[in-house]
C-alpha cells in the first residue's frame, strides 16, 4: 500500500535472526552506527527498530542511542503478553531518561483492556491503539488491521 520510493532497503540484511550486533558477528559484518543515517525524503517517515530500545547494533551501540541522536518521535510499540507492564514502563523511562520525544504507545496482540490502561496511566502515555493477532498475516490483512485499530491522524500531531 505504500507509494514506489517510501520502502527503503535495509542498510544492513543480516542472516541469523539474533540481535543485530550477534548477527553481525556471525556474518562477519560491522555495522557502523555513523552509516545509519535518516534519508531526505518528504513527508512521514517510520523508521523499524529490531528486538527493543536496548538490544546491541554493535558492541558500543543500542538502537535507543540512535534514537537519542535522531531526536524523531517515538512510536513504542508493547506487546498485550503477561510481563508487558514492568518492560513497557521501563522502555517508557529509557525513552524520557534521554529526552526522546514520545508520540505515544501501539499495542500488538490480544486485549488486554486493564494492562493496557495500567500502562497508559502509570506511564503517562497517549494509546494509538492496538494491533490484534493476524492470521494470515499479509500485506492485505495487515492494511486492513490498521485502518480498524488506529487513527492515521494520530501521528501525525506533535509529541505529548
Amino acid at each position: 500500500g505504500l507509494p514506489s520510493g517510501r520502502v527503503l532497503p535495509e542498510v544492513y540484511r543480516l542472516k541469523m535472526p539474533l540481535s543485530p550486533h550477534r548477527s553481525a558477528e556471525i556474518d562477519g559484518v560491522a555495522i557502523e552506527a555513523a552509516k545509519l543515517s535518516l534519508p531526505e525524503l518528504p513527508g512521514p517517515l517510520i523508521i523499524e527498530g529490531a528486538g527493543g530500545l536496548m538490544v546491541p547494533l554493535n558492541r558500543q551501540t543500542r538502537f535507543i542511542d540512535i534514537f537519542r541522536d535522531w531526536q524523531l518521535p517515538v512510536i513504542l510499540c508493547a506487546r498485550t503478553a503477561l510481563g508487558t507492564i514492568n518492560h513497557t514502563l521501563l522502555s517508557l523511562e529509557a525513552l524520557r531518561a534521554r529526552s526522546i520525544p514520545l508520540l505515544g504507545i501501539a499495542f500488538i496482540g490480544d486485549e488486554m483492556a486493564d494492562t493496557q490502561k495500567t500502562i497508559a496511566e502509570m506511564g503517562k502515555v497517549r494509546v494509538l491503539g492496538r494491533l490484534p493477532r493476524l492470521d494470515p498475516l499479509t500485506p492485505e490483512t495487515l492494511a486492513a488491521a490498521m485502518q480498524v485499530s488506529f487513527n492515521g491522524a494520530d501521528f501525525m500531531e506533535a509529541p505529548h
